[in-house]
């Protein structure tokens, strides 16, 4: 039963409006009996004090008998200046006064309800007190009548009773219609998230035809949901992405250990015959490659971990310098203008520099052009080999993790298949961009960035 009331919204609004109704029932059914108790009151004293006058004028006409008619009354006593009972009626013959409390002092005449009376005992009476002024002094009638309860009667009572149930069943029914409708529009809510929460997203919580809270809830209830479903999206295909690269790693981890596994077993087979500096050679090179795969991974992890770099003003013309010295295969041509500078890690567009310039010098056929410029407000870096070029569907490709064309395959055996996914992070990283743009011959990296305004 405590569950059933702390479950249901409807029954706990509903039983706590009916006990207000009933509350409020007590108290105006309180003051309503006590209204009509004084009314009822008020009239039995007036009936009272019409029935005691007959006694005043016996007093007024000296004839007052030893015993008196009870007169529709349940008693009478007189009371002479002196205070003593001078005639009553037969039930209070021989008593003494009943009551000194009233009337009080500067009253003629007075009504009280009184208990413990002598000759009433257990009982409470309504008392009349009537003064009549003699020539001796204050003679004091006193009529006594039936007091009323404090509930009237029990027609009364009834009836109060019988309103009050009306009124608090009436108020269950009105709250309890109310409710319903309102929590209608949660209740829908309510199951359209549990398909939701069972069957996936893709799906809403309906929106009520009104502009109030539990529309406003439903509508905030579905931006969240939808925030969420895109969230999931996100993570699935941040999740197969990396369930990719892991796969691609392995296969690309793989291959120069499987290479130096069949270097060195083959060595072992014919030791004699074995020329073991080329073996040695063999193995270096395979060496150098899986510790490029390596090093281009714990670099990829640090950009995608989003680990805190030292930002410092770059200019990237000293940077191509420094770059352009090193020896390459391919003739290195330069044009770059001095006062291009960004701010970023010098390290990390430095290594952006090398990939690109690495990447270039493998493609080329002679030359490898490296320009620096701004344009549109800024810092462009470009380079430019004279090789096949790459064609405009695999431009994307080739950013991607271990992806590399079916031409690079042929001419870029040692590469990691990293070297372009770290520049385009390390250019994502800075705020700036790096794709593949069109050119007469070969392929056309441009890297831009914003220009450090300092």
């Amino acid at each position: 039963m405590r569950a059933w009331f702390g479950r249901s919204l409807r029954v706990r609004l509903a039983l706590f409006a009916s006990i207000a109704m009933l509350l409020l029932n007590i108290v105006v059914g309180a003051f309503v009996l006590h209204g009509i108790r004084d009314q009822l009151v008020d009239i039995q004293a007036q009936d009272m004090s019409s029935r005691a006058v007959s006694v005043l004028l016996m007093i007024k006409d000296n004839r007052l008998p030893q015993v008196l008619e009870y007169d529709g009354l349940d008693g009478i006593q007189v009371v002479d200046p002196s205070g003593r009972p001078v005639t009553t009626t037969l039930n209070l013959v021989g008593l003494p006064r009943q009551t000194t409390a009233i009337p009080q002092e500067g009253q003629a005449n007075a009504v009280a309800d009184l208990c413990g009376l002598s000759g009433f005992p257990g009982q409470c009476k309504i008392v009349i007190a009537i003064t009549t002024y003699q020539p001796d002094g204050d003679w004091i009638i006193y009529a006594f009548g039936p007091a009323r309860p404090w509930y009237v009667g029990p027609q009364v009572i009834a009836s109060q009773a019988a309103l009050a149930a009306a009124l608090v069943a009436l108020t269950w029914l009105v709250v309890w219609r109310a409710t319903t409708r309102t929590l209608a529009p949660v209740s829908a809510i309510t199951r359209r998230l549990a398909e939701i929460t069972a069957f996936g997203g893709g799906m809403r919580v309906p929106v009520p035809q009104s502009d109030d809270e539990i529309a406003a809830l439903a509508e905030t209830a579905n931006r969240t949901l939808e925030r969420l479903e895109t969230a999931m999206r996100e993570k699935e295909h941040a999740m197969d992405r990396q369930r990719r690269f892991a796969a691609d790693a392995s296969h690309d981890l793989r291959s120069p250990i499987t290479a130096m596994r069949a270097q060195i077993e083959d060595a072992r087979l014919h030791p004699d015959e074995a020329d073991w500096i080329e073996v040695s050679d063999e193995v270096l090179a395979s060496l150098d490659r899986l510790q490029a795969i390596v090093t281009d991974l714990l670099v990829l992890t640090r950009l995608d971990a989003g680990a805190p770099s030292r930002r410092e003003p770059v200019e990237l013309a000293g940077l191509v310098t420094g770059e352009a010295i090193r020896p390459r295969e391919k003739q290195v041509v330069t044009d770059l203008r001095a006062d291009v500078v960004v701010k970023g890690d010098r390290l990390q567009l430095a290594r952006l520099l090398t990939n690109l310039m690495d990447n270039a010098d493998r493609h080329a056929d002679s030359r490898v052009t490296v320009t620096v410029r701004k344009e549109d407000g800024q810092a462009v870096l470009e380079v430019l080999d004279d090789g096949e070029g790459i064609a405009p569907e695999h431009r994307e490709v080739v950013f991607e993790r271990f992806a590399r064309l079916d031409a690079a395959r042929n001419r870029d055996a040692g590469g990691s298949g990293l070297g372009l996914p770290i520049a385009r992070e390390i250019a994502a990283a800075h705020g700036g961009t790096l794709t593949v743009e069109d050119s007469e011959r070969g392929a056309r990296f441009v890297f831009r960035a914003p220009l450090h305004d300092g």
